[in-house]
């Protein structure tokens, strides 16, 4: 395991646990939600999130 997977991870137990504490989340239903959330930090911090912005199309701007 790398250094970027093990600070995601860092980041996703902080989150979970945030999430546990606030009751969004609970230590029932912990599996089903903490891939997920380690899956979109993981792809963000890799630099996925900034190549699936450079391929999306741009918005127009809408004047109002």
């Amino acid at each position: 395991m790398d250094s970027l997977e093990k600070q995601a991870l860092q980041v996703a137990k902080e989150i979970v646990v945030k999430f546990i504490e606030v009751g969004r989340i609970s230590p029932a239903n912990f599996s089903e939600h903490f891939s997920e959330i380690y899956g979109e930090i993981l792809t963000t911090v890799s630099g996925g999130a900034e190549r699936a912005d450079q391929s999306a199309p741009k918005k127009a701007d809408q004047g109002e």
